[in-house]
């Protein structure tokens, strides 16, 4: 017999920190150098034993990849928009990775136009990135930012579209979207620190000058802040919006006079926050001013912006979010939330008939689209279940008549989602709060504990989880698997409130509330631990590592993609990108409070002697937003104390970042190896 294949063992070369007078020893700290080549050999060597140790289940994993393939229609497109005489659309064809967006003038039988063919542009990269393309107002040129390595580093070049011709403007290191003013050859973009990769300088260009000329016109010195430029649907002003975890600050120019300097519509005041939207002579500011915790409308003049101007339009409700607003000529469109569900509401300007949009089940999501033309009573809405594949549907505000334009198509002919139940239960938590749990699972499902099920959760930096519709999902739900996703505090699900009980000094809210949601299903006989797997990426891959530490006895295994796990570490050092501006997410551990809650959580500091669930762990090389180096040295210190002989992986992509492989089917190869890891322990192998 074959010798049975050793991981990895990483060195351990004791390094000291100290704060507030605490030592920790960091035995892995020399794992942050992407430079040094003992670094890239231990990942290599971990990447190795992941691939040898599955070899096994390399037919099973390309079997997946090419099943999961199959459902989604290769040559599809987007349902196309009109914005400003183009009806633009976003198509794939068959065999391809990458988009090409196109557009066409005036009719949907016009002659395409090919703006840009990203399978061409990617030719010879490993990675590929078209981001922020922008159309100028007269339609004859677009901006467009490339990245090349996954660090969301973009360089802006700009394309003459009647031509076909790039301008040999570059400008380097910035964020991939631009702003065009109403005079054809302004733009303005947002450029990062080249350290932390904040968003910290907006400048303006000139288009066909070199970009040394380009002019600074905001410079955000506070560095927790970060910023970016946008123009109003009204077009008639340019916007810098300028935010932090609690606080914002717009800046307002109009788009007609470039050169001009920006105004302050509101100085910031910490704790306020508000966003501007434009309409009439009025902007309409949503915002949590006056204790709105849930957020509230206010509308203010264009030509007198400070609070002391603002007035009520929509007031704040206890029990109601509001998301977001869309602005059209005869109607104000209102995204809400409340009982953890979404909402559309019609409003129109006349005062006459307001009402919501129907929606019949508990397990949806709805979302306003691209809603670009302000002139036209026609909403472009999303709508999605666990169960319900995704639809454009365009609605007419005026006849309330709706078009579905487009229906995610299931290829492979085996979907019918009357097979599968969805539910939406509540758990209760350990403080007695209830927590909603979104499910779905095959008709045929029993509950007697013997299903294997997959717990999903975010729980961070006030993001919802709405149940969504995944064609790859299938691949575990038609093998008997359920999937869970735990609507936990930290994220917005039950309004603002929900998300300030999951952070700070209560952030292990979240964590808890992921325990109880398992426990809660397990009693309820949706599963077993024998059968139990958790999943979360990046601050939900914090989520897995804590959960893993608090209440390992419950999972049999655990997908951690991208994990943010040395929390202290991490936040105790300002030169990596998004420390800072976290501050008033997790806390400044420069503060002794704060760093002894940090510490009582941090997965990598709590890493103890005992066992621990199966593990697959996932990163990137080029990761921007969680280094490398964290799901790294958590892998290596688990190796090095766990008392159990499961499984554990660390896979590392060494060519691309947080979002992970470019390429529309490149991402399946990395689910099809995550699924691969939890059949392999339910032992399934077709």
């Amino acid at each position: 017999m074959p010798e049975p294949i050793k991981a990895p063992v990483a060195e351990k070369r004791p390094h000291r920190l100290e704060k507030h007078g605490d030592v920790r020893i960091d035995n892995y700290y020399w794992l942050n150098d992407r430079e040094s080549p003992e670094v890239i050999d231990y990942l290599n060597r971990e990447n190795e034993y992941y691939r040898e140790t599955t070899k096994s289940e390399e037919p099973f994993r390309e079997a997946l990849f090419e099943e999961m393939k199959a459902r989604i229609k290769e040559d599809d497109e987007s349902v196309p928009y009109f914005y400003n005489g183009y009806w633009y659309i976003t198509r794939y064809e068959t065999g391809k990775n990458y988009p090409i967006y196109a557009r066409k003038k005036g009719t949907l039988e016009a002659p395409e136009e090919i703006l840009f063919n990203c399978n061409e542009m990617a030719q010879g990269h490993s990675f590929f990135q078209l981001g922020g393309v922008s159309i100028s107002p007269d339609n004859k040129y677009a901006s467009f930012g490339v990245d090349l390595k996954g660090r969301r580093i973009y360089t802006i070049r700009i394309k003459n579209l009647e031509t076909g011709e790039v301008f040999p403007d570059t400008i380097a290191d910035a964020a991939p979207n631009c702003v065009w003013a109403n005079d054809n050859k302004t733009l303005f973009f947002t450029r990062q620190d080249k350290k932390t990769l904040r968003s910290d300088k907006i400048y303006r260009h000139k288009l066909g000058t070199d970009s040394k000329l380009d002019v600074v016109v905001f410079d955000e010195v506070d560095d927790t802040f970060h910023v970016s430029v946008h123009k109003e649907k009204s077009k008639k002003f340019m916007v810098i919006h300028s935010s932090s975890t609690l606080t914002s600050e717009s800046r307002i120019l109009s788009a007609d006079n470039p050169d001009g300097e920006f105004e302050v519509f509101q100085k910031r005041i910490r704790g306020l926050e508000y966003s501007i939207s434009h309409y009439g002579d009025s902007f309409y500011v949503m915002t949590n001013a006056d204790g709105a915790t849930n957020f509230k409308l206010m509308k203010t003049p264009d030509t007198a912006t400070s609070k002391d101007n603002w007035v009520d339009l929509i007031p704040h409700r206890d029990e109601v979010l509001l998301e977001g607003i869309d602005i059209f000529r005869d109607y104000l469109v209102i995204e809400e939330r409340s009982n953890g569900l979404n909402k559309i509401r019609i409003r129109p300007w006349n005062g006459q008939g307001e009402y919501y949009l129907p929606f019949d089940i508990e397990t949806y999501t709805a979302y306003t689209t691209t809603n670009v033309d302000f002139d036209t009573e026609i909403l472009r809405y999303g709508y999605q279940s666990m169960a319900t594949p995704s639809s454009v549907i365009d609605f007419n505000m005026r006849t309330k008549e709706k078009t579905v334009l487009k229906e995610q198509q299931v290829l492979g002919g085996k979907f019918d989602k009357d097979n599968y139940i969805e539910e939406r239960k509540w758990a209760t938590a350990h403080d007695g709060t209830k927590i909603p749990i979104s499910l779905v699972y095959r008709k045929e499902t029993r509950k007697d504990g013997s299903n294997p099920l997959l717990q999903y959760a975010y729980g961070s930096y006030g993001a919802s989880m709405d149940p969504y519709f995944s064609s790859t999902r299938l691949s575990l739900l038609d093998r008997g698997f359920i999937y869970a996703i735990a609507h936990i505090r930290g994220g917005e699900d039950l309004g603002r409130q929900w998300y300030e009980d999951g952070k700070l000094l209560k952030k292990k809210n979240t964590f808890t509330d992921f325990i109880d949601v398992s426990k809660f299903l397990i009693a309820e006989g949706y599963t077993s631990s024998e059968h139990l797997y958790a999943e979360g990426g990046s601050a939900g891959g914090l989520l897995m590592g804590a959960v893993a530490n608090m209440a390992p006895e419950l999972y049999n295994g655990m997908i951690a993609q991208v994990p943010f796990v040395d929390v202290v570490t991490t936040m105790l050092d300002e030169d990596i990108p998004l420390t800072t501006g976290e501050y008033d997410e997790w806390g400044n551990p420069n503060e002794k409070e704060y760093y002894e809650y940090m510490k009582s959580y941090s997965p990598y500091d709590n890493v103890e002697a005992k066992n621990y669930p199966n593990l697959y762990v996932s990163t990137g090389l080029h990761d921007s937003q969680v280094q490398y180096w964290e799901p790294a040295k958590w892998v290596a210190k688990l190796r090095s104390v766990k008392t159990d002989d499961k499984l554990l992986f660390l896979d590392t992509n060494m060519e691309a970042g947080h979002g992970g492989a470019s390429g529309r089917f490149e991402a399946l190869k990395e689910l099809a190896r995550e699924f691969s890891f939890l059949f392999t322990l339910e032992k399934i192998g077709k």
